[in-house]
């Protein structure tokens, strides 16, 4: 197809883990995509092979969803728009909530604005299991939800609710994706704030003890990232008008505890290296505005999207653990 034929996609966030999952898959499936990101959290290097791969159909824009005139110029000729755009991280919220507000909630309607004004087809956005907050129901229902237990839960729904009101108001197509637990390959284990699945695979890969908060018997539905690219493919994509204008659970549906991922990743680690099926984990204390559990129930994605998850948390923690050893 002519590159000038292709539906064109806006990425925010598109050097991120995610994003640039997103990107990769978008560009192996025929459609021209921008990527708009600032680079404070994402990394040129997710970014570089497909720049390499695709230099007619991938386009890079530098920029910060926190400033108008860079989504505008980032949306520029786009159909949809993919937003992963965030800053992530419960801890990092607490520590410094007026930067996670600012990114989330001010770079979110940004988006929006900039979305509403070149009148794109369809918006889909990275919503967040934190939405769910203190509610206690188990599995999570997108219509049950609690109140939020972190500043970065706060934007995360406040997203939601901005989308909806540009639904109702400016006749606008947003679907939001609640992520839960998201890991795979691309997902950073150097950083600050680095997410548990990568966090304990660099540790033990280093023969060091992973920490776990609490007594492990927390628990989380672990979703591998090819089951994300899925449900934003789909969410893109469904011509059903009873799934537009939704937010859907995106997961696995499946629950394991920290202790349970820990045995999986000494048990798929050593096979590199058979030492690391001897080192012992250490306990800290529970850590702030952690949920204790999450399972989503994806009833609803199933039905209005035909979302059908290939990869469950064993299968894709395998895959993952593979990657990090060859790439960390």
């Amino acid at each position: 197809m002519n590159s000038e034929n292709k539906q064109r996609v806006l990425v925010t966030g598109g050097a991120g883990f995610i994003g640039s999952n997103l990107c990769e898959h978008l560009l192996a499936h025929d459609y021209n995509v921008t990527c708009l990101d600032n680079f404070s959290t994402g990394k040129i290097e997710n970014l570089l092979p497909l720049l390499n791969e695709y230099p007619n159909n991938f386009k890079l824009v530098v920029g910060d969803i926190r400033c108008l005139s860079d989504c505008q110029k980032a949306i520029e000729g786009a159909e949809y728009v993919l937003h992963e755009a965030a800053l992530g991280s419960v801890p990092r919220s607490i520590k410094d909530p007026g930067t996670t507000n600012a990114v989330n909630i001010d770079g979110f309607l940004n988006m929006l604005i900039a979305a509403r004004d070149a009148g794109v087809k369809r918006f889909m956005y990275a919503a967040s299991s934190s939405t769910y907050g203190d509610s206690k129901s188990l599995p999570k229902v997108e219509d049950v939800i609690g109140r939020p237990l972190s500043p970065y839960a706060i934007t995360k729904y406040v997203n939601e609710l901005y989308a909806d009101v540009f639904a109702r108001t400016y006749n606008m197509e947003c679907i939001g994706l609640r992520y839960f637990n998201v890991f795979g390959r691309r997902q950073d284990p150097f950083g600050a704030y680095a997410a548990v699945i990568p966090l304990f695979v660099k540790k033990l890969m280093a023969h060091e003890s992973p920490m776990i908060n609490g007594d492990g018997e927390y628990s989380r539905d672990f979703t591998y990232i090819d089951n994300v690219v899925q449900m934003n493919m789909l969410a893109m994509t469904t011509t059903n008008p009873e799934a537009v204008n939704q937010v859907y659970n995106t997961a696995f549906g499946e629950r394991t505890t920290l202790n349970q991922l820990v045995d999986y990743l000494k048990e798929f680690l050593s096979e590199f290296d058979s030492e690391i099926a001897n080192i012992e984990v250490t306990h800290g204390p529970n850590r702030l505005g952690d949920i204790p559990h999450s399972l989503a129930c994806i009833d609803k994605a199933k039905k209005l999207l035909h979302y059908n998850p290939k990869y469950s948390m064993r299968d894709g923690l395998k895959e993952a653990v593979k990657w990090y050893w060859e790439n960390i």
